[in-house]
């Protein structure tokens, strides 16, 4: 609990002036102003959040958390709870599609086990950080307890700090839990009050029979616990998940770091909406990288107040929208640092 209310305190707004400075470098450039769009948008929220007008992008960390869901036992998912396991064992084998995505970005990908159900993998790359193994069945009892929702939002926070300390000059998220757009879905529609119609999609691809359960158990798990709307750790503690709290964290630690964090998709942006909740300033240090097929996505999107870079139609999770968008972000750091200025190139500007 103290490492989260420290960490909370701990975050300030971006740098301003150091943004301006940026667009500034961005207009001198041989090109019309704005031309650039997005890439030059980018570029001027990384130099506010390093605090310098020409940032600098480094190494680039894959922040995976995987937990199980006990709302699985609701027929909520298309696949059994086991792959949740099976997948981590794959990505730290470097046979999914985020590590294949990662690779191409030059980025590392980091798993850690923060409630996964099972017998525990052995791996030397698997950080064992196990609140509990899964979270309780929530439309029956809450998903976990006040100690196990902060315990796993620390873990977040502590993995974060670590990849900083070791180099991390810009953090993705990412998440592997069979059963967590349910959870997610349940949150959002606690703290937005939005239709569950509207907010439900079908998640690793459930059929008509298996969306009217999925939505059957966010409305009676929301009526037996009940949750604070105005409390987002509560909201998280009753209908959320371990990976959900934990990726929430890692959002939390890098912005009181003033480290940039690419948000994946529907999952990893719900952790985006907790730690928003939490303190309104990690918005300023948060890069939406894509909007997903899950209907819930945009609606998320719209309530922090962020504009995905991407719309690829992508639904896999695991943080690869986040890794596709480092691409992009490593191109703007190119334009401002390496684009000649009119001057510098002896063009004649509009004036």
């Amino acid at each position: 609990m103290e490492l989260l209310k420290k960490t909370l305190s701990g975050i300030a707004d971006i740098d301003r002036r150091a943004g301006e400075q940026a667009q500034l470098r961005l207009d001198s450039l041989a090109k019309p102003p704005g031309s650039l769009g997005v890439l030059e948008e980018i570029a001027v929220q990384l130099a506010a959040i390093q605090g310098k007008a020409l940032p600098v992008l480094g190494k680039k960390v894959v922040m995976v958390m995987a937990a199980d869901h006990g709302v699985v036992e609701e027929g909520v998912s298309a696949f059994p709870q086991e792959v949740t396991q099976q997948m981590v064992m794959n990505f730290l084998n470097h046979g999914a599609a985020i590590n294949v995505l990662s690779d191409q970005a030059k980025a590392q990908v980091v798993v850690s086990d923060v409630g996964i159900k099972g017998e525990a993998i052995q791996h030397e790359e698997l950080h064992i950080r196990k609140v509990r193994p899964g979270t309780g069945n929530m439309v029956k009892e809450a998903a976990m307890t006040e100690e196990e929702v902060r315990a796993a939002i620390e873990v977040g926070i502590s993995m974060v700090n670590r990849e900083i300390d070791r180099g991390a000059t810009i953090v993705a998220t990412g998440e592997m839990g069979i059963g967590n757009t349910t959870s997610s879905a349940a949150i959002l529609a606690c703290i937005t009050g939005q239709d569950l119609e509207l907010i439900t999609g079908r998640g690793t691809g459930i059929d008509d029979e298996g969306l009217i359960r999925k939505r059957k158990a966010i409305k009676n798990a929301i009526e037996v616990n009940q949750p604070n709307a105005a409390d987002p750790v509560e909201v998280l503690r009753k209908v959320g998940g371990l990976e959900i709290a934990a990726l929430t964290g890692v959002i939390i630690g890098a912005a009181a770091r003033k480290v940039p964090v690419v948000i994946d998709g529907f999952i990893s942006s719900t952790a985006a909406l907790l730690a928003y909740k939490l303190n309104p300033h990690c918005k300023s240090y948060m890069i939406a990288s894509h909007l997903s097929q899950e209907p819930g996505h945009k609606i998320l999107l719209e309530e922090i107040g962020l504009k995905p870079i991407l719309q690829l139609d992508l639904r896999l999770g695991e943080g690869t929208g986040a890794v596709l968008a480092f691409n992009l972000i490593e191109a703007a750091i190119k334009i401002i640092s390496e684009m000649a200025t009119f001057a510098e190139a002896g063009v004649s500007n509009k004036d």
